[in-house]
């Protein structure tokens, strides 16, 4: 479980830095590929906490 906490934060900071790069340059394709990153990053936690919720009821 630790792993995929680690995983999530690294998701999340790779899309910030992604966002960073954005508003320095101004070029569209970091903030596309820091949405994605982030969409992913959501889903992951979703399905992260969907398993911790699973594993209550179980």
């Amino acid at each position: 479980m630790l792993l995929i906490r680690w995983l999530i934060f690294l998701l999340l900071l790779a899309a910030i830095v992604s966002f960073m790069f954005y508003a320095g340059t101004g070029q569209a394709r970091f903030k596309r590929i820091g949405l994605i990153i982030l969409k992913w990053t959501i889903l992951a936690g979703l399905g992260f906490f969907a398993v911790l919720v699973l594993e209550r009821i179980a």
